[in-house]
């Protein structure tokens, strides 16, 4: 009865709209508002990530034909690293433990943020689901079970959700210009190392916001038009090279291949374009909101929020990061393929979000050089770091995918190789001894800069 009620509360927040419309509402609730002004804007905060639920949708099914056509045009044959995929098998053998470990964890990030100086709550519910399932996975092949398996998962969990959006902070503030909101998705180390290598190679590079362009192609400066351009060239020479035939008789249910190719084109601008309506409408309510949450819970916690929040700042950025994170897929599925290694082939959907993701974390920290190689740079990341992860993931490592996104493939490379040299109780007294050192540290060690230390 207990896992039933737990399996519940877990069906209820992985699913991010209610996740993010609950935390809303504790908020102003916390604040005191009025009856109206509480519903008013808990409904427009559920609202706005159903938007760009619905956005990432459109995007989805239209992406989907174009890693289809890609495979059909090039005769690849390989693992396709899919979140969604592998934890859909995963959770006949693994699903009891996930739904403990997601519950809990997010109790356990709420702890790590109150008593450390981690001060961000982790809002996207199904990378917390996914990370759930995945910790579950390593730590059951370790030896672990029962209270130890779910109290040791929960607080990795915990951690991790806290330590990946501190992490981005920095960069964050560079792309949105103030410090109200914090990044939540688990390809961080990808995209902090895009900002690292902007940093590095941008220096004098201007944005990829800035277009210098003549009076008679001044259209391309709207993102839309441009995105749409540019992917209406690359699903044609996709359709092209995978036939007519191929096209037709498997995705286009009869249509024209060249017609069915550039309305294609357009649907995958028109769920970016209602994801950056999606992304507006949430930061409206969420910010003043989770005030309200911070102060009585967590002070001075930050809502940590989905990838597609830092999309509105910079659409070029979100197509250059595509494209350059699936060239640098392509360049690392030469290089397995050189080695005689297992072949990851890039999938266009981890590639367009973690990609376009990567490239506005390069652009705002090195302008249109740090967009290119730093979503470059994550392309090779997401195409080689799978292949380290696949022998800790124990019988699920034969299947035919693997997680995609970047900190998934580090943290379960991390857990994995200490459960090859440690046994549980050393892992659990690991894990342990890091939460406590950092509620140490924020109980001695005076901040540096502090806004006190200024007054």
């Amino acid at each position: 009865m207990i896992q039933e009620i737990v399996k519940f509360i877990v069906d209820i927040l992985k699913v991010p709209s209610i996740l993010v419309g609950l935390i809303a509402m504790v908020g102003l609730i916390a604040q005191r508002k009025s009856f109206a002004d509480t519903v008013k804007g808990t409904i427009k905060t559920i609202l706005g990530f159903l938007v760009l639920s619905g956005g990432a949708t459109v995007l989805i099914s239209a992406i989907t034909p174009l890693g289809m056509m890609f495979e059909q045009a090039f005769k690849l044959q390989g693992i396709i690293p899919n979140n969604e995929a592998i934890v859909s098998m995963a959770l006949n053998e693994y699903g009891a433990a996930t739904a403990l470990i997601m519950a809990f964890g997010m109790v356990a990030n709420i702890i790590v943020a109150r008593f450390t100086r981690l001060k961000f709550i982790f809002l996207t519910g199904h990378h917390t689901f996914y990370m759930a399932c995945m910790i579950s996975i390593i730590l059951t092949v370790a030896g672990f079970e029962g209270w130890q398996l779910v109290f040791t998962g929960s607080l990795v969990l915990g951690l991790i959700m806290a330590f990946f959006p501190a992490l981005a902070q920095p960069q964050m503030r560079k792309i949105t210009g103030n410090d109200d909101v914090a990044f939540g998705h688990f390809g961080t180390l990808g995209y902090v190392l895009a900002g690292w290598l902007g940093m590095a190679v941008g220096k004098g590079s201007r944005s990829t916001e800035e277009m210098n362009l003549p009076k008679n192609l001044s259209f391309l400066r709207d993102s839309s038009i441009s995105i749409s351009l540019t992917m209406m060239i690359i699903y044609l020479i996709l359709a092209i090279f995978a036939g007519s035939n191929y096209v037709e008789t498997t995705l286009s249910k009869g249509d024209n291949y060249l017609v069915y190719a550039i309305i294609e084109a357009i649907t995958f601008a028109a769920g970016v374009f209602i994801i950056l309506q999606g992304v507006r409408l949430i930061l409206a309510e969420i910010v003043p909101a989770f005030t309200g949450f911070s102060e009585k819970l967590v002070p001075n916690a930050k809502p940590a929020l989905d990838c597609p929040v830092v999309f509105p700042y910079a659409p070029n950025a979100v197509l250059i990061g595509f494209l350059c994170s699936f060239l640098g897929g392509l360049v690392g599925l030469f290089v397995l393929g050189q080695l005689n290694l297992v072949l990851i082939l890039p999938g266009v959907v981890p590639h367009f979000f973690c990609g376009a993701t990567a490239g506005v974390f390069g652009n705002a920290m090195g302008g249109r050089r740090g967009a290119m190689l730093g979503a470059f740079a994550n392309g090779l990341l997401v195409t080689f770091l799978p292949v380290m992860l696949l022998p800790v993931l124990g019988s699920l490592g034969f299947s035919n995918t693997t997680f995609s996104d970047v900190d998934f493939c580090g943290v379960g490379i991390i857990l994995g190789n200490m459960a090859k040299w440690f046994n549980k109780d050393v892992i659990m007294a690991i894990i342990v001894a890091i939460f406590a050192l950092l509620v140490i540290f924020n109980y001695t060690i005076k901040p540096k800069n502090s806004k006190n230390d200024k007054a």
